[in-house]
């Protein structure tokens, strides 16, 4: 009874119970609680990048094969574009059998997008690189992993790395118990700010993106883990917490350093959990993926416009480059799909002004998707080099762990 009691994941349903609540019955006080959401995450954000360095450092600094990270990395570079180029045409399909945009109304004047649009004729590969300050921790941690590695006195730099990660991790332990308090702003921000009446005008859309992630999750990705006998049930299990605030905070980045520990303990090695994940946060987003596909599709049935099959294929031929952007840019979905919309110029891009009401309620999938993914493609790539623990996941997913207990 004590450890329920203690136990984070029944203090952050509660508080994402509470939020749903408060932003019901009193939405004017509930809108005020959004920075407990925004503070948790940013808080947790400076935990990130640190992170990323000292896991990709202390990990390819003790390699003994540097040819290693090379295979890594290219290896995760073709399983994202496979896996998120399958989740694009699982979204365009779904969308195109089911017609969630048949019958809604247009009605969009008086909403202001053009903060969207402007960002969106502003968004260059260049400007991603450059403001993508992940990626470039990445890339900086590698050459100085590699560096370390070819050192003959590393020893004494490597002492002091794992001893700072330590201490890191320590005190993202300490920041996790406030996880309550962020996904309880968060969620009752957004049931006070948008309420529930606005979902009905396009329950039928919030439907098909929501069942067409879990289809993502329980079909696709469950075969990925199946090909080397991951059963998919206990890793959600073992991730339970994290898959908790990524709900209640609407954002994959409050629970990205935890994932990264859960899945060392779970037996993937530290520098394919400090290559994937990072890189994944950028180029894996199979959630993002989906609804922008399904959205786009969404859209165009909403203004009568029958897409050929060569409009069709230059859709999903501009969202698998516009996607891959979508991590650097802020309010990246709507960014992402003002470019998809302004590059095929098929579909009216005011059409966007229609998804900002339900937007945020289908951010939770979306992120969801994206966290389940990347931590599903970490597990895949360390089975593929052979490097991956059984032992260590066994003894995980039958242990019982409390990290963060109140």
């Amino acid at each position: 009874m004590r450890k329920i009691v203690t136990n984070l994941t029944t203090w952050v349903l509660l508080a994402i119970v509470a939020g749903i609540l408060l932003g019901h019955f009193a939405p004017e006080t509930a809108v005020r609680m959004e920075p407990l959401g925004k503070y948790f995450i940013n808080v947790v954000k400076v935990f990130i990048n640190p992170l990323i360095f000292l896991t990709i450092t202390l990990g390819i600094s003790g390699m003994g094969d540097l040819r290693k990270v090379g295979t890594v990395g290219g290896k995760a570079l073709i399983y994202f574009e496979i896996v998120t180029t399958l989740a694009l045409l699982i979204g365009i399909v779904v969308a195109h059998f089911i017609q969630p945009g048949y019958g809604v109304q247009a009605q969009t004047a008086g909403v202001d997008i053009s903060k969207y649009t402007k960002s969106a004729a502003n968004f260059t590969w260049w400007n991603f690189l450059r403001e993508n300050l992940t990626l470039q921790v990445l890339v900086c941690s590698i050459f100085l992993g590699i560096g370390l590695n070819r050192y003959s006195g590393k020893a004494n730099i490597i002492r002091l790395l794992a001893r700072v990660s330590k201490y890191v991790f320590k005190a993202l332990h300490g920041v996790m118990l406030l996880a309550p308090i962020g996904a309880f702003g968060g969620m009752a921000f957004t049931i006070g700010k948008y309420g529930v009446q606005t979902l009905l005008p396009l329950a039928k859309l919030m439907v098909s993106v929501y069942s067409t992630m879990a289809i993502f999750i329980f079909v696709v990705l469950m075969l990925i883990l199946r090909r080397y006998k991951v059963n998919i049930f206990r890793y959600l299990n073992f991730i339970k917490e994290e898959l908790l605030i990524v709900l209640g905070t609407s954002s994959s980045e409050a629970a990205l350093p935890a994932l990264m520990e859960k899945l060392e303990q779970m037996g993937c090695p530290k520098p394919v959990v400090g290559l994937v994940i990072p890189a994944g946060y950028s180029f894996n987003l199979d959630g993002t993926t989906i609804y922008l596909s399904m959205a786009t599709i969404f859209l165009a049935q909403v203004y009568g416009i029958d897409l050929s099959l060569g409009q069709v294929l230059t859709i999903i031929g501009v969202l698998m480059v516009t996607s891959k952007g979508a991590a650097g840019v802020t309010g990246s979905g709507f960014v992402v799909l003002a470019s998809t919309l302004s590059a095929v110029q098929v579909i009216p891009i005011e059409g966007l002004a229609l998804l900002l009401g339900v937007d945020r309620f289908m951010s939770e999938a979306r992120a969801i998707t994206n966290f389940i993914g990347n931590g599903v493609a970490t597990i895949f790539l360390a089975n593929l080099e052979g490097e991956f623990d059984r032992d260590k996941m066994e003894e995980a997913f039958s242990t019982e762990v409390y990290e963060y207990e109140m």
